[in-house]
């Protein structure tokens, strides 16, 4: 299930989801800077001014006379004055009122009523000025999100037919329907159901229940079948995880938390209630399940994109909108249609011989120590892979230091409570590198003092050999502290320092390695059996050994390079060619040089 959020108008997209809206002129705006409508709305009935007292937020004039002209004024002049911080809550909580009396307007039809309201607790919260580490600044940019996402809800409302209610899945048969049930039952993703058929056995029995107390269908119960194959740790590429699939900041939004120890995005129980919320959130946007479902795969964005293209209110049901979704979720509806009429036919498609995997049985024990399930399992005395299975969503087996329901095996609750006091304390594993962006004029002291290790670790790390030459923009590895750094095993360093192989890159060629190294390209042919030039990018190269003239540093003195030097300058200090000193010292005509660095002389 490919998320992709709502993005509101008034603030950036979430990096997260970069496939939230690009188009926000559905919106619209007033001249005051609130989104949301695009004409005039009408006065609100005078009947309804006790349980919608419009005017009497925005002006201090309460007649029907007041025109759109005055909420303008006034709303504006609520946005100039900046509201002191004592007073922030209660104006976002009236705001809040507002929004939610939007709602029941457009729940009864009322959609520019709902406009109306949604303008007024836009208004409000314009001139709150909060800073953005304080408790208030999350209200604000909440209510922000909501009032633009109802903004879009009822603007696309305007072009759909709701013809369904929460009881009624359509169960259609069509060709896109019996292929794939085809594609099920006959060919090669008919390993991958009844696996997945076998697996649902242990979650379904909570699922139905849950959906039967929200309302909902158990039908929708076979959904994780297609999202996961009722796998709780299935990861899309598109970074959607657990049985319902559910990416960061979609499962943010729905109450799934996601830290250091745990990913709720995993947990069956908790990704369920989400699931549900979600579900509820679509049908009452959409009306009917099939819209729902594609709108579940791939997000209520692009389906909403689609039916904002309808110039009419031809849009009666999923099939008018098919062909307009992207493939994968095209074949979405029908997977699941296929999924159910399977399931309804199972002696016909051999499943009745099929036997589902128990329910997951447990309790639940609430500790406050930081321990790790191998610890555990070993005292009470169960597999580790048992307590794995029943908590998922920790994600390197370490219970939070915080309270945390731990489910361990029916009778084994008292036992680990008894014995918890021998269990250690465990803490999750750290990275063993940080990465660093080097910005212009940093250098590897500098980096290293930073981050409290040597330059030499630094180098080890990066395989910076040769000088300490780093470039503005590029990344360098930062070892932590504890961290034991290896050389790479693509470069083997010899005794006197120099590269016993070469790790072929982008833009290399025999010659240029053979020059770079002090070699020439027969040797290195000769020594890697290759029987033309040609390389891949990637291909390691045996080297030749160098000259002793070279290898052998005790031929040549060191001289340590002074602020202003350049290769030119010392080779006429010691009076040598200007090649052979860069022949000896493995450099070119572009190399730089930098103060501190050993170089060999005559």
């Amino acid at each position: 299930m490919d998320h992709a959020t709502i993005s509101d108008p008034l603030k950036s997209p979430d990096p997260n989801d970069p496939k939230s809206f690009e188009e926000n002129d559905n919106a619209g705006s007033d001249p005051a800077g609130a989104p949301g409508v695009a004409e005039p709305a009408e006065n609100v009935d005078p009947k309804d001014s006790k349980s919608f007292p419009v005017d009497s937020v925005v002006t201090e004039d309460n007649t029907e006379s007041t025109n759109s002209k005055d909420k303008i004024k006034d709303k504006n002049s609520i946005a100039k004055d900046s509201i002191p911080g004592e007073k922030i809550q209660p104006v976002l909580d009236e705001a809040l009122v507002f929004c939610q009396a939007a709602q029941d307007f457009w729940q009864k039809g009322e959609l520019e009523n709902a406009l109306e309201a949604l303008d007024h607790a836009y208004a409000l919260i314009l001139g709150i000025e909060t800073d953005d580490t304080d408790k208030l600044f999350q209200q604000k940019e909440d209510l922000r999100f909501m009032i633009a996402k109802r903004i879009l809800e009822i603007y696309a409302s305007r072009n759909i037919v709701i013809n369904g209610n929460y009881n009624a899945i359509p169960l259609v048969m069509n060709k896109h329907v019996q292929n794939e049930i085809n594609r099920l039952t006959n060919n090669s993703e008919k390993k991958f159901f009844i696996e997945s058929y076998k697996r649902s056995g242990k979650y379904r029995t909570y699922i139905v229940s849950a959906l039967k107390e929200a309302g909902l269908p158990v039908e929708l119960s076979w959904l994780p079948l297609i999202e996961s194959g009722f796998k709780v740790n299935a990861l899309s590429k598109a970074r959607a995880l657990g049985l319902w699939q559910f990416i960061p900041s979609t499962g943010y939004k729905f109450g799934l938390n996601r830290d250091k120890f745990i990913d709720e995005r995993i947990d069956p129980v908790k990704s369920t209630h989400a699931a549900i919320a979600y579900l509820k959130e679509l049908h009452q946007l959409f009306g009917d399940w099939s819209t729902v479902l594609a709108a579940y795969n791939c997000g209520e964005g692009k389906v909403l994109r689609v039916i904002r293209t309808q110039n009419i209110n031809y849009l009666d049901n999923f099939w008018d909108l098919y062909e307009r979704l992207p493939l994968e979720t095209a074949r979405y509806v029908p997977r699941f249609i296929a999924t159910l009429y399977i399931i309804q036919n199972k002696e016909k498609y051999g499943l009745d011989s099929v036997s589902m995997q128990s329910p997951l049985e447990f309790e639940t024990v609430t500790l406050s120590k930081q321990v790790h399930l191998k610890n555990v399992a070993k005292e009470i005395d169960v597999p580790l892979e048992t307590l794995v299975e029943l908590n998922p969503e920790l994600r390197y087996q370490i219970l939070p230091q915080d309270q945390y329901p731990l489910r361990v095996p029916p009778g084994k609750g008292d036992l680990l409570l008894a014995e918890l006091w021998k269990i250690p304390v465990s803490y999750p594993p750290q990275r063993a590198y940080v990465y660093h962006r080097i910005r212009p004029g940093e250098s590897l002291s500098t980096i290293a003092r930073r981050y409290h290790t040597s330059v030499s670790r630094i180098k080890r790390a990066n395989n910076l050999y040769r000088s300490n030459l780093i470039v503005a923009g590029k990344t360098l590895k930062i070892p932590r502290r504890g961290t034991v750094v290896y050389p790479s095993k693509t470069v083997t360093p010899t005794r006197s320092g120099i590269p016993s192989n070469h790790v072929v890159r982008s833009g290399d060629s025999l010659w240029i390695i053979a020059k770079r190294y002090g070699t020439t390209t027969k040797k290195i042919q000769e020594l890697n059996n290759l029987a033309t030039t040609h390389l891949y990018i990637g291909q390691v190269l045996k080297l030749p050994g160098y000259t002793s003239e070279k290898a052998d540093a005790e031929n040549f003195k060191t001289y340590r390079v002074k602020h202003g030097d350049t290769p030119f300058q010392i080779a006429q200090l010691y009076k040598m060619p200007l090649e052979r000193f860069l022949h000896i010292n493995r450099l070119t005509p572009r190399s730089n040089i930098f103060p501190g660095q050993k170089l060999f002389v005559e």
